[in-house]
């Protein structure tokens, strides 16, 4: 009688057991900056994940699964990327919606794929991310190369004859953004009157803002993040210089306005079409504002990346990365808070847009007028 007590027990342990094991958590990750000057950018990630996670499990998880969310900084620093790669590696991390700089995005990639970990990045925008990339990353942002052809067309239209400046911060993202910009700009007929480049953390860039003046740009692109951008268009104006800056889609945060002042009035910037304007993005933007925060910048694309990951592991009824990467390639739609989005065969957005956008009153918004 023991026998079959015992017996009895062990069956229902295992059965008991069984169960657990298939009602078991996903462990998923967001990365960015959580610390550092860009902390504000990796606030968004962080809101945006959490956000995503919270739906997601209130709607019975992935293929039945809730997920777990772990939330890694990297301070857009390549080697703490690494660090912070492995470190999710080694918590059984399935998916990563990250990182935000392509300078970390690219190197922790390496790792994912050797863990076999699905990388799709909301706002990594070198094109080296997927081009040089296996098969494991995807990002639902557009590329630089996309975005430089805007820049570079509207300074060969629009300053034609004057002198401009292309400045960039040296990361793989800022760089690569400035070069672009400048490629598009030459091509169109334009050749910049100065090329220099910055060392970013730094708070005086007096050297550099008066290199620009004495050689009389009327504009100068800046490929770089928004504390730099910021501190160097003050300076400008400091100096006298009413140059007009231009930059890219890191720029989009009220916290350039607070580094910059009255000084960031009229400073324009190109980012995808507002995603809070998104009719899809309507019942999600309320909900975050209910709960006291403006979901801006990337805030929405990293919960986009989150539905991207789950309704391709529904859609296949399987947690296999390399199924879901290929799926996710084979041009099938995602239905998200930007829209509907379809990548290619490379893991990039098809169809990536790009407008421009003004800073006025503390604040930016997408500006129509500008073309």
């Amino acid at each position: 009688m023991k026998k079959l007590v015992l017996s009895g027990i062990a069956i229902s342990f295992a059965a008991a057991l069984s169960a657990s094991s298939a009602l078991a958590d996903l462990t998923v990750a967001t990365v960015g900056p959580i610390t550092g000057q860009l902390a504000a950018l990796g606030e968004q990630y962080k809101r945006g994940a959490e956000m995503a996670v919270q739906d997601i499990n209130a709607a019975g998880g992935v293929n039945g699964e809730k997920l777990k969310l772990e939330i890694g900084d990297d301070a857009c620093d390549p080697k703490q990327a690494v660090a912070v790669a492995n470190q999710m590696a080694s918590k059984k991390v399935t998916f990563v919606a990250g990182h935000l700089c392509s300078g970390s995005s690219i190197p922790a990639s390496k790792v994912y794929e050797e863990e076999n970990i699905l990388q799709i990045s909301p706002a990594s925008t070198n094109p080296k991310f997927t081009d040089e990339g296996g098969w494991n990353v995807a990002r639902v942002c557009g590329r630089d190369d996309a975005q430089g052809l805007v820049a570079g067309a509207y300074l060969a239209k629009h300053y034609a004859g004057k002198k401009v400046a292309v400045v960039d911060d040296k990361s793989a993202y800022g760089k690569g953004l400035a070069d672009a910009t400048n490629a598009a700009m030459t091509a169109a007929g334009l050749k910049p009157a100065v090329v220099e480049s910055i060392n970013p953390g730094e708070k005086d860039y007096s050297a550099l803002v008066s290199k620009l003046k004495e050689a009389g740009v009327d504009a100068i692109y800046f490929g770089g993040y928004h504390p730099e951008g910021a501190l160097i268009l003050k300076q400008m104006r400091e100096q006298g210089s009413q140059a007009q800056m231009l930059s890219g889609d890191s720029m989009n945060n009220v916290e350039f306005w607070t580094i910059a002042g009255e000084a960031a009035k009229g400073m324009i910037f190109t980012f995808a079409p507002e995603p809070r304007a998104n009719p899809a993005a309507k019942d999600i933007v309320a909900k975050f504002k209910a709960a006291g925060y403006d979901p801006e910048g990337y805030t929405l694309y990293t919960y986009a990346a989150f539905q991207m990951y789950k309704q391709a592991a529904d859609a296949l009824k399987s947690t296999d990365n390399k199924k879901i990467a290929e799926w996710l390639r084979g041009g099938n739609v995602v239905h998200t808070v930007l829209g509907d989005l379809k990548l290619d065969k490379k893991g990039d957005l098809v169809g990536a847009k790009y407008v421009w956008y003004k800073f006025d009153n503390g604040n930016y918004a997408e500006d129509d007028s500008i073309q």
